[in-house]
């Protein structure tokens, strides 16, 4: 058996027949099927706009611009997803207020407002491993002091809370569809809003700031940059988000699979899930045991060897070089023991059960050897 990877892409033969439609035709950018794409999604999540972008990265860069997130301005988000969530804001002058995470690697929700200032301009909490936060807390402390609520739901497409898709739930949201994430469009991100005018502005931004008008005429109204998707990216977004929920079904019957496999491990912890939600199952980690911390990477290169094409999600963003020389050391409790305990298993669509059973035996074997370990 090769190497199973924490996650991958499923490509199909209707992917590649809307590829291939669209490099024989004359728009390889600017036609239609980027709005076609903006349109399904509008309709999977039920938010009013979809606004494309050529990744994830950019459409966070854009959110936070049409949100006037300022120099000075502070930003209260979570240390534990990738280094774009908090690049983006900082490349604005923003600057990052870190709030721990809860056991499950999402942003706790009970240490936010100990954390609001009269300069806190925006929450962005991130959905790790596709499950939701707790958004309805988040929203209200946001009311309460006046706070825009912009959402990393890079993990998070086709997850739901209480029968509502994420997607439509706060200021903005922002999906990202690199190769790995639930769906993909190779490279490639979104901006959901039920706000006309962050669309519009959203819009601009995208692509120089210019609007359009009648036969050559355009007018330049704002800065702006090239953000655009492909068509050939959107076409692909097509025909994936008609599979998403079957995608999500699939990770999740994994997924069930290794809760039931998992529920009684001595070594490790998992994330356990609420009922009335639904996850994306972007990732599955498995939390070692703080006693065998100091044995993680042993373990990461023993799970390679293997068979098991594990990752780490993430090293805190604070601990990074950058943002140590930009804002000094920093340290929270629970997101630091949490990228000490936390490895990500092979979990995705392209898997069968037979598959899993492998995964879950080989971590088994592997982490048997430590046993001792744990008790000295």
């Amino acid at each position: 058996m090769s190497r199973l990877d924490y996650s991958t892409q499923l490509i199909e033969q209707d992917d590649i027949d809307g590829v291939i439609e669209v490099l024989k035709s004359p728009y390889l950018t600017q036609g239609k099927k980027v709005a076609e794409f903006e349109l399904a999604l509008c309709k999977y999540t039920k938010a009013k706009h979809a606004i494309a972008f050529n990744s994830a990265t950019s459409a966070l860069f854009s959110s936070y611009s049409v949100a006037c997130i300022d120099a000075g301005d502070e930003i209260i988000t979570s240390p534990i997803s990738f280094v774009s969530t908090s690049n983006m804001f900082v490349q604005l002058g923003a600057i990052p207020i870190w709030c721990d995470v809860k056991e499950d690697g999402n942003i706790d929700e009970e240490k936010i407002e100990q954390l609001i200032t009269p300069k806190t301009k925006a929450i962005v909490p991130v959905h790790f491993a596709g499950k939701a936060v707790e958004i309805e807390k988040i929203h209200k402390l946001a009311k309460k002091h006046n706070l825009l609520v912009i959402e990393d739901a890079s993990h998070a497409l086709g997850s739901s809370i209480s029968d509502k898709k994420i997607g439509s739930l706060s200021d903005m949201t922002i999906f990202s569809f690199h190769a790995i994430k639930p769906i993909t469009t190779s490279e490639g991100g979104a901006v959901l809003t039920d706000n006309d005018e962050h669309a519009k502005k959203l819009r601009l931004i995208r692509s120089h700031g210019i609007l359009k008008q009648e036969l050559w005429h355009s007018d330049m109204l704002s800065l702006g940059y090239n953000f655009r998707m492909t068509e050939m990216a959107a076409s692909l977004g097509i025909t994936q988000i008609k599979k998403l929920d079957r995608f999500v079904q699939s990770r999740d019957k994994i997924a069930l699979y290794y809760d039931e496999r998992f529920k009684d491990a001595e070594l490790f912890n998992i994330i356990k899930q609420k009922e009335k939600n639904i996850t994306s199952h972007h990732l599955y980690p498995i939390l070692l045991d703080p006693k065998i911390h100091s044995f993680k990477e042993s373990i990461f290169k023993e799970l390679q060897e293997g068979g098991l094409g594990v990752q780490v999600h993430y090293k805190p963003i604070y601990q990074n070089s950058f943002y140590k020389e930009r804002f000094g050391n920093f340290s929270l409790t629970t997101a630091d023991s949490f990228y000490k305990s936390e490895i990500s298993i092979p979990c995705h669509q392209n898997m069968s059960l037979k598959e899993a059973k492998f995964v879950a035996d080989t971590i088994f074997e592997i982490l048997t050897k430590y046993k001792e370990q744990k008790k000295s």
